[in-house]
């Protein structure tokens, strides 16, 4: 029975614990909210093309699932993930260059868990993590949870410079080196296969795992592919990969890849966490990619991001002012764009919304502060008009105020 009273409740006094409170929400969703204003062409998220989901393949996928395997499809499964995908991604890995058996893995809702249960199962607070800088924001917010601190290296056109690298393990003793070797986020540069090697070799020598965060070699519309920094680093890297780049993200599904010793600990996490990634979900993943779709569907997502790539790089050599530079990723989903030093993206964003477009300004990617005059522009989900009337507007943004 209700009682019709109001109760004076002050939520205000909860104890929250003092590292949640302290936590900052991503900057790119609350740019998101900004930009999602009626006419407002924007660059600043990292969706994937939804016109580019393979609706009626999922859709024939789940039918399958449901018909195929009953209740078993939406049933509580195992922790570690659906054998028949864990399988299947493992016969896919190793014909990819990058031996894998089904023990190496382990099912996780998103790349994003991985990078959070890599958190959980390695930081304790005050632990230095090597990563690059600029580095991913969302693995910084899963790694701030913990409370790590950074270590970060600085790149150039072939990736982290390694030489910065055994100069930050001597001084901080790092818990972790975090990598986004392919077309990193927020860069787009791609690691060079030197530095993969050299980048391997300093973390066996110093005993320090790598996370390679690898949600977009697929991806790859320019360029010869570079080998995965697991097929060469073997067990010293746990690889993260997901669907959500080459599939769709709200399927919410990736994988870990590493030690056979190891993942018994992500494991015990995972459970934590959700107990298991949603199990029809994967069977839909499976269904999709064991009838032979998915390859196919990659070169679609190939030739329409490289051809957008092309269209934004064409716009900005067009429209942008002298002393503006940029990155021209060979694949992946972003490009980086760096202003001359005593301009201010954060500033200048206001009036990029105010002109109907919108962008992701780069100081947040750096741990250590730094990138006022540097901005990420998504290409993947706009059109080309949009793209190119986009790139207009910030250019001549840019002119005003350079």
């Amino acid at each position: 029975m209700l009682v019709d009273q109001k109760l004076e409740v002050h939520t205000d006094l909860w104890k929250i614990a003092k590292h949640v409170v302290s936590l900052e929400t991503s900057i790119i969703r609350e740019i998101l909210k900004i930009s999602s204003q009626p006419g407002v062409i924007s660059f600043a998220g990292g969706l994937p093309a939804p016109e580019l989901f393979p609706l009626n393949d999922l859709k024939e996928a789940m039918n399958t699932v449901i018909e195929k395997y009953g209740a078993k499809g939406v049933q509580y499964t195992l922790s570690r993930g659906v054998p028949e995908l864990r399988e299947l991604i493992a016969q896919r890995a190793t014909e990819r260059g990058t031996k894998t058996e089904v023990d190496n893995l382990l099912v996780v809702s998103g790349g994003q868990q991985g990078l959070e249960l890599v958190a959980r199962a390695f930081i304790d607070p005050g632990d230095y993590i090597i990563c690059e800088n600029p580095t991913y924001l969302g693995a910084l917010q899963a790694f701030n949870y913990y409370r790590a601190r950074y270590a970060g290296v600085d790149m150039d056109d072939e990736g982290m410079i390694i030489d910065q690298v055994e100069e930050k393990i001597k001084k901080h003793n790092p818990k972790l080196i975090y990598t986004v070797s392919n077309f990193q986020n927020p860069t787009g540069i791609t690691m060079s296969l030197e530095r993969r090697h050299a980048l391997v070799d300093l973390a066996v020598k110093h005993n320090i795992p790598i996370i390679d965060d690898n949600p977009y070699s697929d991806i790859r519309f320019a360029g010869e592919r570079v080998p995965t920094l697991k097929s060469y680093g073997g067990d010293e890297v746990i690889a993260i990969r997901t669907f959500s780049k080459v599939l769709t993200p709200g399927l919410r599904t990736g994988f870990m890849n590493g030690p056979k010793d190891i993942m018994p600990h992500f494991e015990k996490v995972k459970q934590c966490t959700d107990l298991h990634t949603n199990t029809l979900c994967q069977y839909i993943i499976y269904e999709y990619v064991n009838s032979g779709k998915l390859e196919p569907h990659i070169e679609k997502l190939r030739e329409d991001y490289g051809a957008k790539r092309d269209v934004m790089i064409k716009a900005m050599k067009a429209h942008f002012p002298d002393g503006i530079k940029w990155t021209e990723p060979n694949g992946g989903l972003f490009l980086w764009v760096q202003l001359p030093e005593h301009m201010s993206a954060k500033e200048l964003l206001p009036k990029a919304v105010d002109k109907k477009v919108a962008y992701v300004y780069g100081s947040p990617f750096f741990p250590g502060g730094g990138g006022e005059n540097t901005m990420r522009l998504n290409f993947s989900n706009a059109t080309h008009e949009g793209i190119e009337q986009g790139i207009e507007r910030l250019g001549q943004l840019l002119k005003e105020n350079i």
